[in-house]
């Protein structure tokens, strides 16, 4: 080898021969980049061409005349209408260049299917236009719930109700929710409604005028009420009362009172499944006791029951003879009561036991 060769060429034949070609080295074109790698950039969508092979004992090259002379090595990158005459053949080399063309049509087909931020918004629009009128009826109905509750409010207070606690409260609870859907619409009339069982839910202004006898000029602490039903009355002692409870010996209606009043979320009410005659002695005395339903008289656990200078109001008379009265009782002291005879009215009867 002469001497300005071996400045050019520093490394011997012999340590090219020592020294094992590393897999993944390939020559590098003209501008320093891998053959293939250029390739695919140049034209993504189309299979790359390798780049010049040599064989691991063959001397060195100029770069230049290496990739003037290199020829496509189709056994490397195959194209796919080669596959079949390459396979057999030739072992493709891993590459990134290779996988990223294997990849090609997949990514392609992931492109086509829009990303969720890329999507027609109209579906949604639909959805929206769809939803918009069930928002707008709750609306209105709500509206209108409202509106009637004033009127009803206006008939009471010029039926003689004045206490601005029991008008409010009259005001504020959705009677409606306390009656059967199939009658709804006569919810806000000043009306008995049946609520199964033999029962009924009383008429908004007899249920204004006993909480009225038992309020007037004073503050409720605890009032016990006896005949729970559909939980409408309690719901609006709730407004006047700081506690309420509540005793039903009807299991079913002491379970829908619970569902009706479920959605008010009133935290004031407790709920009892028992006999209403016996009263709640563990929560006795209470300032205000008022009987939903009609007795014969006013039984003596109750009177016990109630606070010194706490009012009872009940109906008191026979249901067969319609003879029923409104009847207000007052404790004046630990062992006499004052009473007095107001309205007639027509109540269900006041039973003992629990069914």
């Amino acid at each position: 080898m002469s001497e300005e060769r071996a400045k050019r060429f520093p490394l011997a034949l012999a340590d090219l021969v020592r020294e094992p070609r590393k897999p993944a080295t390939r020559a590098q074109d003209p501008r320093g980049k891998p053959a293939a790698v250029s390739a695919l950039k140049s034209t993504p969508m189309q299979p790359a061409k390798a780049s010049p092979s040599r064989a691991p004992n063959a001397p060195m090259k100029n770069p230049a005349t290496a990739a003037a002379s290199a020829k496509p090595a189709t056994s490397v990158f195959p194209a796919r209408s080669e596959t079949k005459s390459t396979i057999g053949t030739a072992k493709p080399v891993p590459s990134a260049s290779k996988n990223h063309a294997s990849h090609a049509p997949r990514v392609s087909a992931l492109r086509a299917t829009p990303r969720p931020a890329e999507r027609d918004p109209a579906p949604s629009a639909t959805v929206t236009r769809k939803g918009a009128p069930n928002v707008a009826l709750a609306s209105t109905q709500t509206l209108t719930s409202e509106r009637v509750r004033e009127r009803m409010v206006e008939r009471l207070r010029s039926n003689g109700i004045t206490d601005p606690r029991v008008l409010n409260a009259m005001s504020v609870v959705p009677r409606h929710m306390f009656v059967d859907p199939g009658l709804a619409a006569q919810a806000y009339e000043d009306a008995a409604l049946p609520i199964g069982h033999h029962q009924t839910i009383s008429k908004p202004s007899v249920v204004a005028r006993m909480i009225e006898l038992v309020a007037t000029g004073r503050a409720l602490n605890k009032v016990l009420e006896i005949g729970t039903g559909c939980g409408y009355q309690a719901a609006v002692l709730s407004q006047v009362a700081t506690e309420v409870y509540s005793i039903e010996r009807v299991r079913p209606l002491s379970e829908r009172a619970k569902l009706n009043l479920r959605p008010l979320r009133v935290p004031n009410i407790r709920l009892h499944y028992g006999d209403g005659r016996l009263g709640l002695s563990a929560a006795a005395p209470f300032d205000a006791i008022v009987i939903a339903c009609a007795g014969l008289d006013v039984p003596q656990a109750l009177l016990d029951q109630l606070a010194v200078g706490g009012k009872l109001v009940a109906p008191v008379g026979s249901q067969a003879a319609q003879s029923q009265v409104l009847t207000l009782v007052t404790r004046v002291s630990a062992s006499q009561w004052r009473e007095e005879q107001l309205d007639r009215v027509f109540f269900v009867p006041l039973k003992s036991g629990v069914i």
